[in-house]
């Protein structure tokens, strides 16, 4: 994670923060009547321009990539590109007391995430790459897979077949990922594909923590691609990065 200076890893951690007080004023409202649908709308766009405000007066001659925005190819020629989620798991803000949806802001450097924070605003939470983690201890019990709350990828089915693993349920992306940071889960198998703004800030996260980020099949994370898909993640403990690998294989 070469390139980024302290203030990029601040930044980040300071507008993933601002951009989920907001957030949560907003949520607020549906306590008070207001339609969810119409709450998770107008969250989507107030973060979104917050966000893009910050980043254009702090780093103006930054490429910004947002899923709320259109998409510039011109950021293929920068080499710093911000990659924000201004509101990662819009179902589960819009359900109150859920805690597990996010934003994401990510600073990607020649493909390479090289600053993230992810806030999980409803649990009181900034984690970033200004201030990584600690990794919390290996546990001792089954490992733990995180998964969708809906039906689990076949990828999460084999884990639990060849290493014993058990299934825990959560819903945004961001969430997940930071569970195996704050060590409430061990492996996040992801195959049914996910945009860019979906896993940079969480990738830059994880691996400034300690863990194994990854495709499925153990190459290497590449962002900033002029397809935004990216079709597989994984994200895990490092101990267990070779057994899950051969898993998957």
């Amino acid at each position: 994670m070469t390139g980024a200076s302290d203030t990029d890893h601040e930044d980040a951690a300071r507008l993933a923060d601002e951009a989920g007080r907001l957030l949560l004023g907003i949520r607020a409202r549906i306590e008070e009547g207001e339609a969810a649908d119409r709450i998770r709308r107008e969250g989507d766009l107030r973060s979104h321009e917050l966000l893009l405000s910050r980043l254009g007066d702090t780093h103006p001659d930054d490429a910004v990539f947002s899923e709320e925005g259109a998409d510039d190819l011109a950021r293929l020629d920068a080499a710093r590109v911000w990659i924000v989620d201004p509101l990662d798991g819009t179902r589960e803000f819009g359900e109150p007391p859920r805690t597990d949806w996010a934003v994401h802001v990510a600073l990607v450097i020649d493909g390479e995430p090289a600053a993230g924070a992810v806030a999980l605003p409803a649990r009181g939470l900034v984690l970033s790459s200004a201030a990584p983690p600690a990794l919390a201890p290996s546990t001792s019990g089954r490992p733990r897979v995180v998964v969708s709350r809906t039906r689990p990828p076949a990828e999460a089915e084999r884990l639990v077949a060849t290493l014993g693993a058990e299934l825990v349920s959560m819903g945004s992306a961001g969430a997940k990922a930071m569970a195996i940071v704050l060590g409430d889960a061990d492996i996040y198998p992801h195959s049914g594909g996910q945009y860019e703004w979906d896993s940079a800030a969480p990738v830059a996260v994880a691996a400034r923590a300690g863990l194994h980020v990854s495709r499925l099949d153990g190459t290497r994370l590449r962002y900033n691609q002029a397809d935004a898909w990216l079709p597989d993640l994984l994200i895990c403990r490092p101990e267990l990065a070779e057994a899950v690998l051969a898993a998957l294989a």
